[in-house]
C-alpha cells in the first residue's frame, strides 16, 4: 500500500467507540496491544473503561500502521517524564502522534511535528461553570461570565478544549499551569492565544482549530505552525 504522505497538513480521526462492537474486530485490537498494554486494560474495573482503551489502542496502533506502511503490531511507545505517549519504534521521528477520548468518542491527531495535541469533550455531561474561576486565566472567566447563562456552557467547552489541546501539544502536563495563558476567542477568526510571562512561548508560533463532530462533543486540536498555517484535516474513520 506505501505509507501515507502528510506533507505539512494535520490530519485527525475520530471514531465512535460505542460503536465499535464486531468480535472479530475487537479480538484483532487485542492482538494488537503489547502486553503492559493487556496489563493495563486488564485493571479497569469497569466494562465500558475496558472498551474504551482496547478500541483507543486499537485506533491508534491501527493508523500508525497505515501511515509508516508498518504492522501496527511492531509500534511500540514510550512515554516522557510528564506522561506524554510517542512512537518509539519504529525510530526516525516522522510521524507525531497525539490522543484524546471522551465518552462514545475516540481522536487521534497525526502530522510531522512533535509539537501536536487534541482534545475531545462530551458537552453532555454536567459541568459547574464555577470551575473557570479555579482553573482558566481571569480573562477567559470574565469573558465567560459576560456570556448571556445559555452560552456559557458550550463557551467553557471549547476554552476546556483548546486549552487542553495546546498542554498537550507541549508535553509537559500541568507544570503548565491553566490560568497563565488565555484563549483568544472571535466570531468569524480563528481561536488565537496570549501568554502571561511566566509562560516563555510565542503566541505567533501556534495555530488552533476547533470542530465539532457531533452536537454533543467538542474537539479542538493545536500544533506549531512551520511558517504559515497548515491544513488541518478531520475525517470520521470507519473501523472494519
Amino acid at each position: 500500500m506505501g505509507a501515507v504522505d502528510l506533507g505539512e497538513d494535520v490530519h485527525l480521526w475520530y471514531v465512535f467507540s460505542d460503536e465499535v462492537r464486531e468480535a472479530g474486530i475487537l479480538e484483532r485490537f487485542a492482538v494488537l496491544m503489547a502486553p503492559e498494554e493487556r496489563a493495563r486494560h486488564d485493571r479497569f474495573v469497569f466494562e465500558k473503561d475496558r472498551h474504551q482503551f482496547l478500541v483507543t489502542r486499537g485506533v491508534i496502533r491501527t493508523l500508525i500502521g497505515r501511515y509508516l506502511d508498518v504492522d501496527p503490531a511492531e509500534c511500540a511507545f514510550v512515554a516522557n517524564e510528564y506522561g506524554r505517549p510517542s512512537l518509539s519504534h519504529p525510530a526516525g521521528g516522522t510521524l507525531a502522534f497525539n490522543i484524546s477520548h471522551t465518552n462514545g468518542m475516540v481522536v487521534c491527531a497525526l502530522a510531522r511535528e512533535p509539537e501536536i495535541g487534541v482534545d475531545v469533550e462530551d458537552a453532555s455531561r454536567a459541568i459547574g461553570l464555577e470551575l473557570a474561576r479555579r482553573f482558566f486565566s481571569a480573562d477567559e472567566a470574565d469573558a465567560l461570565e459576560a456570556l448571556p447563562e445559555d452560552e456559557r456552557a458550550a463557551r467553557f467547552f471549547e476554552y476546556w478544549t483548546l486549552k487542553e489541546a495546546y498542554i498537550k501539544a507541549r508535553g509537559m502536563g500541568l507544570s503548565l499551569p491553566l490560568d497563565g495563558f488565555s484563549m483568544q476567542l472571535a466570531a468569524g477568526r480563528p481561536p488565537g492565544i496570549r501568554f502571561a510571562t511566566t509562560i516563555d512561548d510565542a503566541a505567533g508560533t501556534w495555530q488552533f482549530a476547533q470542530f465539532r463532530p457531533t452536537p454533543r462533543h467538542h474537539l479542538a486540536v493545536a500544533v506549531r505552525r512551520r511558517g504559515g498555517d497548515r491544513a488541518i484535516r478531520l475525517r470520521e474513520l470507519r473501523v472494519e
